[in-house]
């Protein structure tokens, strides 16, 4: 085999290559660059690469890497693209690793591009001639944005294996489970007209009114009716995030747009809400004469959740030392569940780092992250899998 980069310098690479990932195209990026570069090297250690195209997104694909062959095994899995940034804000360039007080700066130094680095330089000091069952190394499109790399996975129902460990920022806590989150839109199309006679329109922030007052009522149901002590906030939310509507004080509003958040539990069903929350709209409509749609912002996010029983959580538990736990972010971990595999977040960083200027990753996150990563491929690909059932 030949030899890698160091580890620095594969993640200078990688945060080298812009592959920004966002709903706004001005800002949007082919990750394929970084992909490459994973292809390069991990080809260079005897995986064999499958680089996969997004349906109708050429310049958008994943990689499934793969070393050894079995029904069970390990996949390693983290996304290639970054969120966009406030450049003005940044202390260093984005685009060029920087280390100074014991901490390395760069977009994506911690989600989560430092953590395919990692996971290379680990292999690199372990013997995986004897593989008993296959290692998978999953790189993925677009999780920032439409989480379209995931959801291709899934409809290609690939990778197999048993096991996953995503590497996102978690400051090396193992987490079990995260909320779901759906993004949704309501429009209403009222009749404009001048103020001075109500009746020669049909107010639209009239309606939004008894939308949000109705929304409220059904916010505070779900409060009462869903809780899960492994959250902090122990209850699904709804959150009214923006509210756009009308043009001058002296005429009836036309049109009113209301975009709200929710984030539920594991074990309900985004589709269920979005159902029953489409059920309170009709009665509006009729009661205000207006029309009210109901609209996907985004794709939702199922939630999450991997038993805490699992073998996967409990070794990463006794090889971190600390209790699994929760988080109120998404990940792609509900898709690599849909694929089959007991899956746990856990990587090295803070995702107090993640989204913001001057994003780093202590070093003092790498030594910890690798020796993880060596156990779980000693157990899951270097022992009989009937060791680990």
């Amino acid at each position: 085999m030949s030899s890698l980069p160091s580890l620095l310098s594969m993640m200078s690479q990688l945060i080298a290559t812009p592959s920004i990932s966002c709903s706004q195209a001005s800002w949007d990026q082919s990750n394929k660059g970084v992909i490459l570069l994973l292809e390069k090297w991990l080809s260079s250690q005897g995986f064999q690469c499958e680089v996969m195209p997004l349906p109708g997104q050429p310049e958008k694909m994943n990689l499934i890497a793969t070393l050894g062959q079995g029904a069970g095994g390990l996949v390693l899995s983290g996304h290639t693209d970054t969120v966009p940034y406030d450049d003005d804000r940044w202390q260093s360039d984005p685009f060029k690793l920087e280390e100074r007080d014991n901490k390395l700066y760069g977009l994506g130094t911690c989600d989560m591009k430092g953590f395919f680095a990692i996971v290379l330089d680990t292999l690199r000091e372990m013997d995986l001639s004897t593989l008993q069952q296959p290692l998978i190394i999953l790189a993925t499109a677009d999780e920032e944005s439409s989480m379209d790399g995931a959801r291709a996975l899934v409809e290609a129902g690939r990778p197999k294996a048993r096991y996953a460990l995503i590497g996102e920022p978690t400051s090396l806590t193992p987490i079990h489970a995260h909320k779901g989150i759906m993004m949704e839109k309501v429009r209403i199309t009222g009749q404009a007209g001048h103020s001075s006679n109500p009746g020669l329109g049909n107010n639209a922030l009239d309606a939004m009114h008894s939308v949000m007052s109705e929304l409220m009522v059904y916010r505070h149901g779900l409060k009462q009716k869903y809780r899960d002590a492994n959250f902090v906030i122990d209850y699904p939310t709804m959150n009214f995030g923006c509210i756009h509507g009308g043009d001058n004080p002296n005429r009836i509003c036309g049109r009113c747009e209301l975009e709200f958040d929710i984030r539920a539990l594991p074990g309900m069903s985004n589709e269920s809400l979005y159902q029953e929350i489409s059920a309170l709209l009709p009665s509006i409509e009729r009661q205000t004469n207006t029309q009210i749609e109901l609209q996907h912002l985004f794709a939702d996010v199922p939630s999450f959740s991997t038993a805490k029983e699992s073998d996967i959580i409990q070794a990463c538990e006794r090889l971190t030392q600390k209790d699994a736990t929760t988080v109120a972010f998404a990940t792609e971990g509900p898709f690599l569940n849909q694929l089959g595999m007991e899956t746990l977040i856990l990587g090295p960083g803070s995702i107090d780092q993640a989204h913001q200027p001057n994003e780093f990753m202590a070093l003092d996150q790498i030594a910890p992250m690798q020796s993880v990563i060596k156990g779980l491929v000693e157990r899951y690909c270097l022992t009989p899998s009937t060791e680990n059932k």
